[in-house]
């Protein structure tokens, strides 16, 4: 039985998509406003928070540290306890399923002079954390975790020295934890990446006060630094709506404007990827907030030639390449990816369960230890999808659906919870079924 075995949902071919759409907002973005504005002093009122499973479990460890703050609607205001004003959770911190959260409260409660426990679900617990530790070690952090470098991480925190830490893999949640640690450590923490990850801490660290150097791929952040509670908005998140950019290019007689999504460019590799394959997607506004782009997208229905996704583009592109696999079948080239081997560790095996769910829809579909192969011009047919408890598994198989012939049945639902809850209802929203 999945974590979600309460749910299922039945997608039927799509003879259209139209419409106008608001995204929720952005995950990684809210994470890290609400992580940030929690350490700051004075009061930050963020508005257009996520509505994700994930990002209440960031406010709920929060809470359990001491944190005042408040959600109304869509509006969450923290009053911020400063660098040294978080106190010991009387229980273990759960961080539900988001690895977002434990990375990067990591990172904060390295610099506690207190013992924490940070645990999470059944998904979260199997996910690697040796990656964030092993720098938060190095910063003077003494960790344990599981064997394996599995949570839950017990974190003996305080007293940190500066580093400079080049990173063994692109992560920004671990990029993002150690910046966090270096904001408790005397003296200037810098991170050198292998491959640019999205900035969004870099950006919010600056927008609160703190002192942030770039220089090429290396970060780096002074410790110390007073950050300055403020107001705050969350552009829409370009992650849920990369789902709405697919669908509109393979679904027929499409015509999608989805409205206020955030572009940062450390996050737009989608489309750099699509446009050059034809794909008709247009930004048709832009504007900037709180430091991060911010945009209108048109999308229309595409005739799309497909191809390799390079190796290089592939970090960029983590959380949209199960989607992208689903285009590709849909492509007249097909499509195929390489260094991927990150999508073995997430909420799911990524890539094994596109390749089983491909193949359940009929699909041709060659999987290797680090990436796919998809063949184009496949008709797919409805079947029932196992989604292995993974969002994004579910949402790109809802995707599949439009498109193929005869129903497609979603099990376990509900995961779509831990990042887009009202996705289903957004797509039957702007569908037409045949």
């Amino acid at each position: 039985m999945g974590l979600f075995a309460a749910k299922t949902k039945v997608i039927k071919p799509a003879k259209g998509l139209a419409g106008a759409i608001q995204f929720p907002g952005d995950k990684s973005i809210s994470h890290r406003y609400a992580l940030l504005g929690a350490i700051a002093e004075g009061v930050s009122e963020i508005h257009f928070f996520s509505t994700s499973a994930d990002c209440q479990s960031t406010l709920s460890c929060l809470r359990q540290l001491g944190v005042r703050l408040e959600r109304k609607d869509n509006v969450v205001t923290i009053q911020g306890a400063g660098l040294d004003g978080l106190r010991p959770a009387s229980a273990p911190l759960d961080a539900g399923n988001s690895g977002s959260t434990m990375r990067m409260l990591a990172g904060i409660l390295a610099g506690q002079p207190f013992r924490s426990v940070l645990g999470g679900d059944a998904s979260l617990s199997r996910r690697p954390m040796k990656r964030v530790a092993d720098p938060l070690t190095q910063m003077g952090a003494r960790i344990q975790w599981r064997e394996g470098g599995l949570p839950p991480l017990e974190i003996e925190g305080g007293g940190l020295r500066p580093i400079r830490y080049e990173m063994p893999v692109a992560s920004a949640q671990v990029k993002s934890a150690v910046l966090l640690a270096g904001l408790f450590a005397e003296g200037e923490t810098e991170v050198l990446e292998k491959a640019r990850t999205r900035d969004h801490t870099e950006l919010a660290l600056e927008q609160m006060g703190a002192d942030i150097g770039r220089h090429g791929l290396a970060i780096a952040v002074r410790g110390r630094a007073r950050l300055d509670g403020k107001k705050l908005y969350v552009p829409g998140d370009f992650s849920s709506a990369a789902f709405f950019v697919v669908a509109g290019l393979i679904a027929p007689d499409s015509n999608l404007m989805l409205h206020n999504v955030g572009l940062n460019p450390t996050r737009t590799a989608l489309l750099d990827v699509l446009v050059p394959m034809g794909g008709q997607v247009k930004v048709v506004s832009l504007d900037t907030i709180n430091g991060e782009l911010i945009g209108d997208l048109h999308v229309e229905t595409s005739r799309l030639e497909g191809g390799e996704i390079a190796e290089s583009a592939v970090p960029g592109l983590i959380d949209e390449l199960p989607a992208l696999a689903v285009l590709g079948t849909q492509t007249e080239q097909g499509l195929s990816f390489r260094g991927a081997a990150e999508l073995r560790v997430k909420e799911s095996d990524r890539l094994a369960a596109v390749a089983e769910n491909l193949r359940r829809m009929g699909a041709a579909v060659e999987e290797f230890p680090d990436g796919l192969r998809v063949a184009g011009r496949q008709k797919l047919r409805g079947a029932e999808i196992d989604p292995h408890d993974d969002h994004r598994i579910a949402m790109a198989f809802a995707v599949a659906g439009l498109v193929a012939q005869g129903e497609t049945v979603i099990k376990n639902s509900g995961c779509v919870d831990i990042s887009f809850p009202d996705f289903f209802e957004m797509l039957s929203r702007v569908g037409s079924e045949e």
